[in-house]
């Protein structure tokens, strides 16, 4: 299947560095209905690059088998995997902040790629990214467009919409994967779902997929791309 991503902009975006915010993306995943296949969506923001690291950032359980077979399975499918312990908060929400983490590894390892790719919607990076900008490396954000803030996309120099991408990125339903996933999920806390969601979210998946199989080479959604000029001191 053609990378959708042949569309947008150069053609060589030299070093990449990716960098994931794991909870934000799940819960903005979760919100839509679907489940992220993330050996598609690693190859497909390396296009046009070569892959320097990919970082997986994330809160965890250690208590949590089928979350740590999750994080294996990352560890051995090009993620390198930065995790923090939850924290049980006092509503009994179970949170882990790496906020810090993701900003500080953006800029120590700037110099070392071309470009970084920020898979996030969090507002509070749009100063780690314009910091990053200023350095004279490209930064690219990637996220769903509601769950996107503004800010954030205005300092990127190119935002890539995954709402366009879903049908490449989106995780086959019902594969053993996914029902590790959810189960992982269920497992932490971090997923509440009863099965006519559940079922939901299958038909869901199925429609995007049946799209994708009947769309056309004119019909294939493609990524927005916003491209901001940047004053370099």
């Amino acid at each position: 299947m053609e990378n959708p991503l042949n569309t947008v902009g150069d053609n060589s975006r030299g070093r990449i560095a990716i960098f994931i915010d794991g909870n934000n993306l799940f819960h903005a995943a979760r919100t839509i209905g679907i489940e992220i296949d993330y050996a598609k969506l690693l190859k497909l923001l390396c296009h046009c690059g070569s892959l320097l690291r990919a970082f997986f950032y994330t809160g965890v359980d250690e208590n949590a088998a089928k979350q740590q077979g999750f994080l294996l399975w990352m560890r051995r499918n090009g993620y390198r995997v930065v995790q923090k312990e939850l924290k049980i908060f006092p509503d009994g929400t179970k949170k882990a902040n790496l906020d810090v983490e993701i900003a500080v590894d953006m800029l120590s390892l700037s110099g070392k790629y071309e470009t970084a790719i920020l898979v996030s919607g969090d507002e509070d990076f749009a100063y780690a990214v314009n910091a990053v900008a200023y350095k004279g490396t490209r930064v690219e954000v990637a996220g769903f467009r509601n769950n996107t803030s503004p800010k954030l996309i205005d300092v990127a120099d190119r935002f890539i919409d995954l709402d366009s991408l879903i049908p490449y990125i989106v995780k086959e339903p019902d594969s053993e994967e996914q029902r590790a996933a959810i189960a992982a999920a269920k497992a932490n806390g971090l997923l509440f779902m009863d099965e006519d969601v559940l079922q939901a979210t299958r038909e869901r998946t199925s429609s995007f997929i049946g799209k994708k199989s009947a769309a056309t080479n004119h019909e294939k959604l493609m990524p927005t791309e916003v491209t901001i000029p940047k004053h370099r001191d």
